[in-house]
């Protein structure tokens, strides 16, 4: 039985401690201030991006990680005589995944799985554990690609964005939407539908109150989850994860066997900005 070897990318959020002890390749996607390029959570921290977003007064663009990047990653390891599978960020988001593909075709057929998430942060995180749990239960590549391209239509990913100066700036929000929500105090829950962002709720108050209307809205249909792991991802909000996760575990109701807090990389801080946080699962 041929070895496997996992791959994803830096916006699966995973902690350095679970791609450690896991042996998961990361290939970074790219922060771009102008002439200034960074490897994402190589060459930059997300504290780091946020204080250059104040200083600069501009958000960067982010870039897909190349072809050649891929290729120079999976030459050793297909040299190695391992089989690949990557799961990475949705090909309706970035073109990573088509990248990644053109990569795979420079090696032999059928050594390399390319698996489109169509999804982001840690809810690629999500599919890449499950991966891991199949490899060590002592499934075959194709029994691992199979059951993790079953998986990808059921992660279900819901963050709350506490200021849309970054959707806004990213022009992915009208200055009236911009203008109104600082205004009104709204928080828009975003999931991920089809490998797109939407907006699935609007959301007004506090934060104690917003917090409890993310779990609601998570958790109205507790028994189809998916309780062996679920995530909460977060860019600089500490305390609401720590909020969440106490509330998640006081919960009878629900029985989580192995319930995380991840932050989230630079690719998706750049996008929603500081406090946005999300729960992530996976759906029986």
């Amino acid at each position: 039985m041929s070895k496997i070897k996992i791959f994803s990318d830096s916006t699966c959020d995973l902690t350095k401690e679970i791609i450690d002890k896991n042996n998961i390749s990361i290939i970074p996607l790219y922060i771009n201030f102008d002439n200034d390029v960074y490897k994402d959570l190589i060459e930059i921290t997300t504290d780091e991006l946020y204080k250059q977003v104040e200083v600069r007064n501009k958000l960067p663009k982010t870039a897909a990680a190349s072809p050649n990047d891929f290729y120079n990653a999976f030459k050793p390891h297909i040299d190695n005589g391992e089989n690949i599978i990557y799961i990475g960020i949705s090909s309706k988001i970035s073109s990573t995944i088509n990248n990644a593909m053109l990569a795979a075709q420079e090696f032999p057929e059928g050594r390399i799985e390319i698996i489109d998430s169509l999804n982001l942060s840690s809810g690629i995180g999500l599919l890449v554990m499950k991966a891991v749990d199949y490899v060590n239960e002592g499934m075959d590549f194709n029994q691992v690609t199979k059951k993790i391209k079953q998986l990808v239509p059921k992660v279900r990913t819901a963050f709350v964005i506490d200021t849309l100066d970054y959707l806004y700036k990213g022009g992915r929000c009208s200055a009236v939407q911009h203008v109104a929500s600082g205004i009104l105090g709204i928080k828009p829950i975003i999931s991920v539908i089809d490998g797109k962002m939407i907006v699935a709720k609007k959301i007004r108050g506090k934060r104690i109150k917003v917090m409890n209307s993310l779990l609601s809205y998570v958790f109205k249909d507790k028994s189809n989850i998916d309780l062996s792991r679920v995530t909460i991802t977060h860019s600089k909000a500490d305390e609401n994860a720590i909020y969440l996760k106490e509330k998640i575990e006081n919960d009878s109701e629900i029985d989580i066997k192995e319930l995380l807090i991840t932050n989230a990389g630079c690719i998706i801080s750049s996008h929603c900005g500081k406090n946005t946080i999300g729960i992530l699962y996976i759906e029986k």
